[in-house]
């Protein structure tokens, strides 16, 4: 016969089983399971000195049995060739490179545009000019995938704000959705003690540690579960 210590540690035992077979069967119902997604862009993706398995989007992925594809790179810019810094290609270039087939496609740089353009007008326009024709072409490369864009944080430097505008501006004339990691992720870039929890050095704007990709991943989910 079972004591009564027995059988509620069973029924402990049943409840989680049950909730753990719930939560396995909403990602397999969910719309990212088992999908291709092909993510580009700067150090946001390679994630600096740090394992790609770290970010938030490869934990995405792997969540949902995912085909992951990470095309990221340390410096590069989405409108501006840095070969000669020996950062590589802009984006308008470097997405040739990508698979051909994905069935979501997010762009997740703008950082070091910021940084190149600053107070410059003349290099605003030129972004402008280079991520209609980037968008033009993922669309074009990838006419039944989910394709998204997703801004730099929101980093207090020249330039900065006017890219994210301007990434919000070009997609939303291409209905294209947009993350603004600058109002929505809650990475408080500003902050020093945020910082030297979640950056990977204090005096990062820009790479996530693992504890800032697990803070950050809930919200990045969810947006992409909208699409």
């Amino acid at each position: 016969m079972m004591t009564s210590k027995t059988l509620i540690i069973a029924a402990f035992f049943a409840v989680c089983s049950s909730s753990c077979t719930a939560q396995n069967n909403d990602e397999k119902n969910a719309p990212l399971y088992g999908k291709t997604i092909n993510i580009i862009g700067d150090s946001y993706v390679a994630n600096h000195r740090r394992p790609k398995e770290e970010t938030w989007h490869s934990m995405v992925a792997s969540k949902y049995g995912m085909t992951y594809r990470n095309y990221g790179r340390n410096g590069c810019c989405i409108a501006f060739n840095r070969d000669k810094d020996g950062f590589g290609p802009s984006l308008l270039e470097k997405y040739k490179m990508m698979n051909d087939t994905a069935d979501y496609v997010i762009v997740l740089a703008g950082h070091n545009d910021a940084d190149k353009i600053k107070d410059s007008a003349d290099s605003l326009l030129i972004f402008r000019d280079k991520l209609e024709a980037l968008c033009d072409s993922l669309i074009e490369k990838y006419p039944s995938a989910k394709l998204a864009f997703i801004t730099p944080w929101n980093v207090q430097r020249p330039g900065f704000q006017q890219v994210i505008a301007t990434i919000e501006d070009v997609c939303a004339q291409r209905s294209i959705p947009v993350f603004n990691a600058a109002k929505e992720s809650g990475i408080y870039v500003g902050n020093e003690n945020f910082r030297k929890r979640y950056f990977q050095s204090p005096n990062d704007t820009a790479h996530l540690n693992a504890k800032g990709h697990q803070l950050v991943m809930n919200k990045m989910e969810s947006f992409l579960l909208r699409l």
